[in-house]
């Protein structure tokens, strides 16, 4: 994910502290009911080849992939669905699904960056009919907008939102400095995502703090982590992270969603099973962590 992406050598300077959270998240997790809490956390892809003698057994095949993904991980970033994809891939996906697991799709690339929302109703009805064939093992899936994506689409934005079913779990990832800066439109934007039960996205990547929000508007957090090659700053932020949503789940919160991004996929893994066993720890949880070929 190079959306905010920023030379290692830069990072000890900066301030990556977690901001506070914002009053209307206290506010929403005090009306909550506690719950057991659902806590998934994953990477973004699972045809690596760099995971091979790693957590894949050496001789792994590219087709065995997803079989192995599901025994060292309980959720997928689905980014490849960003391209589409058919009714018989998804179908076949679904069958190695193990219980409990979370596929999260990703919005084809034609509703967001092709259509950018406007005239876009069939294809979105097609991308949840098929993505309704996970059946349990769907989760959240969510909305990936374009940079240029401006505050000047929030009408489009709005009447988009209304489409989606009110039961279905979506999570809208916006990029553009605008939506974050100016507080009159981000107290509209929050409010009309709160008020059709959607989720806004967390992107924690160094360049681009903006985008770490801390406003939820439901029961729900979905967080994207930029890490960058094992620095220490990645341990330090995801730290901040074990420690934000620990107090979140105790006051209420009942699911995360937290996928690990690196340039070089080789350390994801790794990222993953610090954050899965810091959190485990936390919240006294149980949460599937990769295992690692000696």
């Amino acid at each position: 994910m190079r959306f905010g992406k920023l030379e290692t050598s830069v990072l000890d300077k900066l301030d990556l502290r977690l901001p506070e959270d914002h009053p209307d998240t206290t506010k929403l997790l005090r009306a909550l009911d506690k719950k057991q809490p659902k806590i998934y956390a994953g990477c973004a892809k699972w045809g690596r080849k760099e995971w091979v003698g790693s957590i894949y057994p050496e001789g792994t095949k590219d087709k065995e992939y997803l079989d192995h993904y599901v025994r060292h991980f309980n959720a997928i970033e689905l980014n490849s669905t960003f391209y589409g994809t058919r009714k018989v891939v998804v179908e076949g996906w679904a069958k190695r699904a193990v219980e409990g697991f979370k596929f999260c799709p990703k919005f084809f690339q034609t509703i967001s960056h092709y259509k950018r929302l406007k005239a876009a109703e069939e294809v979105t009805e097609a991308f949840l009919y098929i993505m309704n064939i996970f059946g349990d093992n769907l989760g959240t899936s969510f909305l990936q907008l374009p940079e240029n994506f401006t505050p000047k689409k929030f009408s489009d934005l709005e009447y988009f939102i209304k489409l989606l079913p009110t039961d279905v779990s979506i999570a809208v990832e916006l990029r553009h400095t605008g939506w974050f800066t100016d507080a009159t439109l981000v107290d509209e934007l929050f409010e009309m995502m709160a008020e059709y039960h959607k989720s806004v996205v967390i992107t924690d990547t160094a360049g681009r703090r903006d985008c770490v929000h801390q406003r939820l508007t439901n029961n729900l957090a979905f967080i994207r982590f930029n890490g960058y090659g094992l620095h220490p700053t990645d341990f330090q932020r995801m730290d901040q992270w074990v420690d934000r949503i620990g107090s979140w789940v105790d006051n209420g919160l009942e699911t995360v969603y937290f996928f690990a991004h690196q340039d070089n996929e080789a350390h994801t893994p790794t990222t993953c099973d610090y954050f899965i066993q810091a959190i485990n720890k936390r919240l006294g949880l149980n949460i599937k962590s990769p295992q690692f070929i000696d």
